[in-house]
């Protein structure tokens, strides 16, 4: 009776595991480049209100730093590093980001619509 109940309990648990994994992969992705300080695209449109993923990859020779107040995330990425962020629902709008090791050119934004 107790290999039956724990059986069940790690079918549940292999479920859940299984259950949570799809849902991460369902997540809208958005790819981001930086090459130097330049963004592209400059302007990622997002669907307001849902959860979203940016990978972001420095395809350039010097070290960037994305970064965003509004959004309330930081990646420092090494010349041909990449990441992601996760970013929660947002309400409709603009929302800018920016590459803090170069501040004059890097510059974009979240649109949610």
């Amino acid at each position: 009776m107790m290999k039956k109940i724990q059986s069940i309990g790690l079918a549940a648990l292999l479920a859940a595991s299984a259950s949570l994994a799809l849902a991460a992969e369902e997540l809208p992705t958005y790819r981001l480049e930086c090459n130097n300080g330049v963004f592209t695209p400059q302007k990622l449109v997002v669907a307001a209100g849902k959860k979203f993923k940016i990978e972001i990859y420095n395809t350039g020779t010097e070290a960037i730093e994305f970064e965003s107040r509004h959004l309330r995330k930081e990646k420092a990425l090494n010349p041909g590093g990449s990441s992601f962020v996760v970013v929660f629902p947002l309400e409709p709008g603009e929302y800018k980001f920016f590459d803090d090791f170069h501040i004059q050119t890097g510059q974009g934004s979240v649109v949610a619509k």
